[in-house]
């Protein structure tokens, strides 16, 4: 009996589900990030925020880039967290410089911008002036809609496509949604509805797997083409684009209660959770040459190899970012569902989370650029920016970690 009960100890303790277990790996990790962030707070410039580190150099972008939210966000993770009051100044000073961001030229990804930097901010301040900039936000997004089309739109009108929607899409809804529970104006949730409503309907082949990008007619609403821009063809999944859906839904279902977007998340889930390495962080397209359910580059149909600049016995290579969203998303969803299903979800985010916070994956202090997580991929295909950070990674990882922890209490 003794023997039983110690080995019962040991599963629990190896597993990663112990409260205690989880508990020091998130002290680790937030004080990792408190080292990591102080350093690239010190380093970025005023009109700049870190992105990545790549080639031996730091990567910024301007403040408009669709990451530009993430760096701020992280800090207010790491503050709320920590209760580190020189984090919380850093979190203010850098969300202070997507100030003018509303009048700067940008897309959808404005609610990236705002709601990782303001809504954060906002949630764990209560400051007015966050929640101004979130509205700005939201409207500047609803600009985007097409009531024709059903969607807002993604990138801008170009050769490729004219009213093209990605996946990613999905994600900027939520600031449309916590506009509306916070005024009480009705009108955004209402386009984030019809959103992924219309994504729901054609975004997705039947065994849940997506499209990373869907082209519609903008005069009719007609779907012109269904492709993928970031993943390895047209009919592979994309293991971010994955992620961004499991996620949406999961948090469409949280603001609105549609038992349809719950249904949707779950068939994401039942999906891409058996083509999860056993350390539960994906490769950067589930089907690419060298994965586990890699097209048969022979078949009938196959995209030719000499479209991409993949070769013969490159590794196969991980992408964290995508890793780090489906752990935050699983974790939520689990709040969703009971019994088998919602141990499942769990367990997976927290094995996700525990190979994350590894050597393998986790930065040194000081190494990485001042970024927590390695391994990122942002578009394999096209060799741009491979085997990298990415400050979004971060941000769902710490995002992970927390919701993970809520979980525990």
């Amino acid at each position: 009996m003794k023997s039983l009960y110690f080995a019962a100890i040991l599963l629990l303790v190896s597993s990663g589900v112990s409260g205690s277990s989880l508990k020091k790996t998130a002290d680790r990790v937030f004080e990792r990030a408190v080292v990591q962030f102080t350093a690239l707070d010190a380093r970025v410039s005023p009109d700049k925020m870190p992105i990545t580190f790549e080639k031996g150099k730091v990567k910024d972008g301007k403040l408009n880039d669709w990451t530009s939210g993430f760096f701020p966000g992280s800090l207010w993770l790491v503050y709320e967290y920590t209760g580190n009051a020189d984090i919380l100044e850093m979190a203010k000073r850098q969300t202070a410089k997507l100030d003018g961001i509303i009048g700067m030229h940008t897309h959808h990804d404005i609610g990236f911008q705002v709601n990782s930097s303001f809504g954060n901010g906002y949630r764990l301040t209560g400051n007015p002036a966050y929640l101004e900039m979130m509205k700005a936000g939201a409207e500047k997004l609803s600009t985007r809609f097409s009531p024709v089309v059903g969607c807002t739109r993604s990138w801008n009108p170009g050769k490729r496509w004219n009213f093209p929607v990605i996946i990613d899409n999905m994600m900027n809804l939520e600031i449309l949604a916590e506009v509306s529970r916070l005024t009480g104006e009705g009108k955004y949730l209402e386009i984030a509805r019809i959103h992924a409503n219309t994504t729901l309907k054609n975004h997705f082949r039947p065994d849940a797997s997506t499209w990373h990008v869907v082209a519609y007619d903008e005069e009719t609403g007609a779907v012109l083409k269904k492709q993928t821009s970031q993943g390895f063809s047209d009919e592979s999944t994309w293991s971010r684009g994955e992620s961004w859906a499991l996620y949406g839904f999961t948090m469409m279902y949280r603001e609105t209660k549609d038992p349809a977007y719950l249904e949707q998340a779950r068939k994401v889930a039942a999906y891409l959770i058996p083509m999860l390495p056993k350390d539960g962080v994906p490769e950067w397209d589930f089907n690419a040459p060298g994965t586990r359910h890699a097209f048969d580059m022979n078949a009938v149909g196959a995209p030719k190899a000499s479209d991409y600049k993949w070769r013969p016995g490159d590794p196969v290579l991980r992408d964290s970012s995508a890793g780090a969203i489906i752990a935050s998303a699983l974790a939520e969803l689990s709040t969703f569902t009971t019994g088998k299903e919602s141990k499942r979800y769990r367990k997976t985010a927290l094995r996700i989370v525990r190979t994350l916070a590894s050597p393998e994956y986790l930065a040194e202090p000081g190494e990485n650029g001042n970024f927590l997580l390695k391994h990122g991929v942002t578009n394999l295909h096209k060799w741009s920016g491979v085997d990298i950070p990415l400050t979004y990674a971060d941000y769902y990882f710490l995002e992970a970690i927390q919701r993970l922890l809520k979980l525990e209490n």
